[in-house]
């Protein structure tokens, strides 16, 4: 794509169609060393593992990499930008790979931040709204048409519980007529706020343009099977959740990826094992493990740090805000989602590539 961000950046046709298709787009972390400074061999370490996981992109920039690499005096967002485009760019994939900037703050800023992304030449950013206290709706729709006029834009419904908001359908309804906005992620972990956005893009002009993807990691698989159907001006229309943008797609990746090609296929076939429900809760019980709910999610970041670091992908669970630990219990949960379903994670995987992955 070109980084030139003075004119509308339009996803390129090959990439617009994989994330119709549906992709694995894990969001990735930040790797620190024990004095919480950048561990560049490890930030890179991870960059390759996702592009290897046959994973269909990455979200950097985003809330598992820490907003905290925004704060003076830090100064990460484009250095870490900047590693893992140089990281995608060396690993040569055959196959489209989407790069999604995480983008957020009042306008100037996130404009700020598109420009970044836009130069290191990122496909799209995910647009945050979280942290905009007392805009209003009219005001979070004019920044995402100011940011949507620069470059492809993936909404982002973020739970209250980590700093987002609730938006009504009348608000989405608006978000989806906007032109350059290629994707939503849904993460409210809320079935009604998840219906919402859904319908709202039924109810669209644009709702083919749209694809729509989870964010829910309460309910990845139950979304990604779901087919909901919306009566608009008394027409059915059908719209599907394609594929996940997820925190919890950070660890044990190619299982993700062998997840959602698992799920196409049922899609396709028409017909549903009841197992597949029993899927949706083995993997809800290890998200429960990693994203730490039990203590309001305060142990999420540190969790999926954890996994990483029993893989040998990270030496620690540090992060930039010295507070962010694991919570009491949660190493221990890890133990167990791992002994419970030791068929989810990927350890056999990073074992089998990880020299590869932490060389120079």
């Amino acid at each position: 794509m070109s980084g030139q961000t003075s004119k509308t950046v339009q996803l390129a046709p090959e990439k617009l169609a994989a994330l119709h298709q549906g992709l694995v787009i894990p969001a990735h972390p930040l790797a620190l060393d024990e004095n919480r400074k950048l561990d560049e061999r490890r930030q890179r370490a991870l960059s390759r593992y996702y592009a290897a996981s046959g994973a269909g992109g990455i979200a950097v920039g985003v809330h598992s990499t820490q907003f905290e690499i925004r704060e003076p005096g830090i100064d990460l967002y484009e250095p870490v930008l900047q590693l893992a485009a140089e990281e995608i760019g060396k690993a040569k994939l055959k196959r489209p790979f989407i790069m999604v900037a995480g983008v957020c703050g009042p306008t100037p800023q996130a404009l700020e931040e598109t420009e970044i992304a836009g130069r290191l030449g990122y496909d799209a950013v995910l647009l945050s709204m979280g942290g905009l206290y007392g805009w209003s709706e009219e005001d979070i729709l004019k920044r995402t048409e100011a940011i949507a006029a620069k470059m492809p834009v993936i909404g982002f419904y973020l739970q209250p519980s980590v700093g987002g908001k609730i938006f009504s359908f009348d608000f989405w309804r608006a978000f989806a007529e906007i032109p350059n906005i290629v994707a939503i992620k849904m993460a409210p972990f809320n079935r009604y706020q998840t219906i919402d956005v859904v319908r709202a893009v039924c109810y669209s002009s644009r709702r083919d343009e749209i694809a729509l993807y989870t964010g829910n990691d309460d309910n990845i698989v139950n979304d990604l099977l779901t087919t909901y159907r919306f009566q608009v001006d008394g027409v059915a229309v059908e719209k599907e959740i394609v594929g996940g943008l997820l925190g919890h797609w950070a660890v044990w990746t190619q299982k993700a990826v062998e997840l959602l090609e698992e799920i196409k296929e049922a899609r396709k076939a028409g017909s549903l094992s009841k197992e597949w429900l029993t899927r949706n809760v083995e993997i809800t019980d290890c998200n429960a493990a990693f994203f730490d709910p039990a203590h309001g999610f305060v142990g999420c970041i540190p969790g999926i740090h954890e996994v990483l670091r029993r893989q040998g992908l990270l030496r620690g669970t540090w992060c930039l805000n010295p507070h962010e630990t694991l919570s009491p219990g949660q190493a221990e949960e890890i133990d167990r989602v791992y002994r419970d379903y030791p068929y989810l994670n990927d350890d056999d995987f990073i074992r089998e590539h990880l020299e590869e992955w932490l060389s120079d």
